[in-house]
């Protein structure tokens, strides 16, 4: 696929869940993890096309992955949870977005830091850096939702 669909395609897909999330959505599990695990297989295959990696760029990237889910972990405790209707919603937050922020921030310095150090610019996927911290967003909201008693909403029907 051509890299600059690629990039489109997804970057309209974040801005759609952005936008759903910042008005609020019921959390059901399907909606929660199918985005972020296609991501990051997205940027897993990425990474497995490509026949130049070194050691030092697997080392790069899987610490970076790491780091991301966990800043996505800490994006993820600052969404509001609240029972609407009897089913959990889920609602981005000032605080939400000042972690995006934050995030973004920290992610750009990891990454120069990454290159200065000896990985390639392209052992860097943005599918999996996003795929991940979703990953890490959509873990601590499904961990959060599952304490507070409130049952997820339904999957959608066709």
């Amino acid at each position: 696929m051509n890299p600059w669909l690629l990039a489109a395609l997804i970057t309209v897909g974040v801005i759609a869940v952005v936008i759903k999330r910042l008005i609020g959505e019921p959390v059901n599990a399907r909606e929660l993890f199918v985005a972020p695990a296609v991501l990051t297989g997205i940027g897993v295959l990425t990474l497995i096309k490509r026949a130049d990696l070194t050691g030092t760029d697997l080392a790069w990237v899987i610490t970076g992955a790491v780091f991301g889910a966990a800043l996505g972990a800490l994006r993820g405790a600052t969404v509001q949870l609240v029972d609407k209707g009897g089913v959990l919603w889920q609602r981005y937050t000032g605080r939400t977005f000042l972690a995006v922020i934050g995030t973004l921030a920290v992610t750009a310095g990891f990454g120069v830091l990454a290159v200065k150090m000896g990985m390639h610019e392209h052992a860097r996927p943005l599918q999996l850096s996003i795929g991940v911290s979703f990953l890490g967003e959509s873990l601590m909201v499904g961990r959060r939702g599952m304490a507070t008693g409130i049952p997820f909403a339904p999957a959608r029907t066709r």
